[in-house]
């Protein structure tokens, strides 16, 4: 099963990345998956469910320890051929 996560981490910081949004980036970078796009307003990744899974679990928690007061994500299954 192929997953999609969707996520933005907060407060946010308009001049600079705060480090709860540097940690998110480099969690789901660093994470085996296959696609990665990270922007100023909203990220997504893709891949096998597991590292999927993984990558969120490492985001929720590094995050939080980097100082971010609220996480949103979305987490949807990637139909074959869709994307």
């Amino acid at each position: 099963m192929r997953l999609r996560v969707e996520f933005t981490t907060e407060p946010f910081d308009l001049d600079e990345a705060p480090a709860h949004a540097v940690v998110a980036r480099e969690v789901v970078e660093a994470a085996a998956l296959d696609e990665v796009d990270v922007g100023p307003f909203g990220n997504t990744a893709e891949g096998g469910a597991d590292a999927v899974l993984a990558a969120v679990d490492a985001l929720l928690r590094r995050s939080l320890q980097a100082g971010a007061t609220r996480i949103s994500l979305q987490v949807n299954v990637v139909e074959a051929g869709e994307r």
